[in-house]
């Protein structure tokens, strides 16, 4: 067994980061359990979306994969391996494997179906015979997370290509009748100017949870961004040794959540309620009521307990509810105080 080690620029320490609570309690929330859906972050721009993101994926424990292969493939798991990588195993070949930072790949504006997607060689497949697949950035970003900024500006029928892969797991190509299926499990984030334009609506709905910021308006508190900013670009090195405990701390504490998510329950009543803020916001469809109760369990394992409690709940239901209420352009509050309100309405306060 072979170990790789990457060489990267220093990453801003994600415990460095000042304020944005909301960010990234949703960003450690969806690396604890990925099928909560992604995250839509909308706010000011030179808020410290795109620094916050690529300090996740900094802080997140290495993973073992398949060596040399496109796709990070699972040495154990069928569902996040490649199907060359799944006939080995079966065949009781020996396969080497490797250690690698989780994956961390921007899709860029201009970006193409085929870059996302991948290519199939029709030219090769038909004269030699041969299924010759192009990676795209879907088959990069698989177990790891997959960044768009400016998602609103993105063209819809890739957004719905993204969000069809995150959903699914999977990613499939097809050209001339030649077929091509690799995982795609990964954890996706939008983040956006709502200035720039909003996602529509079926579309918003199906991130698992939405999160706004803000630009701080305390003095003291900008003061301390702009101090830690300046700390980190004179010196990375020094502002990584200092919160390095920080960052080792916070790592386990993810790991150990991922360890005992699986033994987390919510009792039925709780459910129940949890729908029920659901029917009285009017929410279509039933994506809110899976999301929030995914993401509540998600909270408990990240404060290590294997039962969600309310105040559970009340942390996380604005950040998957708030994008699914209809736009009332009349009304005079905004959408998360109405599901808080609805909230402590339901569950009492």
């Amino acid at each position: 067994m072979s170990i790789t080690k990457e060489v990267t620029r220093p990453v801003f320490p994600f415990t460095a980061i000042v304020g944005q609570e909301e960010m990234k309690l949703a960003l450690i929330l969806n690396v604890i359990d990925p099928k909560i859906g992604g995250v839509m972050i909308m706010g000011d721009r030179g808020t410290g979306k795109s620094t916050t993101i690529r300090a996740i994926a900094d802080l997140l424990p290495q993973i073992e994969v398949v060596e040399d292969d496109i796709f990070n493939s699972h040495i154990s798991d069928f569902e996040l391996m490649s199907d060359s990588v799944r006939e080995k195993v079966q065949n009781g070949e020996n396969v080497n494997t490797a250690w690698i930072n989780v994956p961390m790949v921007d899709l860029p504006l201009g970006a193409t179906e085929d870059r996302v997607c991948g290519t199939i060689d029709i030219e090769k497949a038909l004269t030699e015979g041969i299924k010759t697949f192009e990676a795209g950035l879907l088959a990069k970003a698989n177990r790891g997370i997959l960044y768009v900024d400016e998602v609103n500006l993105l063209d819809d029928h890739l957004v719905d290509v993204l969000l069809d892969s995150a959903a699914s797991g999977w990613n499939t190509v097809e050209r001339e009748g030649i077929s091509v299926r690799h995982p795609a499990r990964f954890v996706l984030v939008g983040s956006g100017n709502p200035e720039e334009g909003e996602l529509r609506p079926q579309l918003l709905d199906r991130f698992g949870m939405h999160a706004e910021i803000r630009t701080v308006k305390e003095p003291t508190l900008r003061v301390q961004i702009v101090e830690q900013r300046s700390k980190f670009d004179s010196d990375p090195y020094v502002c990584l040794r200092e919160y390095k405990e920080q960052q080792d701390q916070l790592k386990m504490r993810i790991s150990d959540a991922q360890t005992l998510l699986q033994n987390v329950v919510i009792d039925y009543d709780l459910r129940v309620k949890i729908s029920e803020v659901c029917g009285k916001l009017d929410v279509d469809g039933l994506r809110g009521d899976i999301v929030t109760n995914r993401a509540a369990k998600a909270f408990a394992a990240y404060n290590s307990k294997n039962q969600v409690e309310v105040d559970d709940i009340k942390k996380v239901i604005t950040l998957c509810l708030r994008h699914r209420l209809r736009k009332d352009p009349l009304e005079t509050i905004d959408s998360g105080t109405k599901v808080n309100l609805v909230v402590n309405e339901v569950f009492g306060e």
